[in-house]
């Protein structure tokens, strides 16, 4: 899959493609802010990883526009889900500190889906 990545802290974004590629994924960017993230929306790619709290502030409105693209996504993130907005609790959730076994399983899903879980 060609996946996304909205990550601002780079340690883990690092982590996140590394996990990533070595199963085969092909990263497509990996950004660190809202703005990045507004902007490559039209970008191709297949799913995408959301951290929530980003610079720019929080990456809801980003998983809206995947949701309207039918571009299917994760969160991956310190927050509990229980923080994200009523629209967006049914979006899939990968708790950090995550486990690489977690956040595949999570991307499988994505990709059996393709569909926001």
């Amino acid at each position: 899959m060609r996946i996304l990545i909205l990550e601002d802290d780079p340690w883990i974004a690092t982590d996140l493609q590394a996990i990533l590629e070595a199963e085969g994924h092909e990263i497509v960017d990996s950004l660190g802010s809202l703005d990045e993230a507004y902007r490559h929306l039209d970008d191709e790619f297949d799913c995408a990883l959301l951290d929530i709290d980003v610079i720019g502030g929080k990456s809801f409105g980003v998983a809206e526009a995947l949701i309207e693209r039918q571009i299917p996504f994760a969160f991956v993130s310190a927050s509990k889900p229980s923080d994200l907005p009523q629209a967006l609790r049914q979006a899939a959730f990968v708790a950090k500190p995550f486990e690489e076994r977690t956040l595949l399983k999570s991307v499988e899903h994505l990709t059996l889906n393709r569909l926001p879980c």
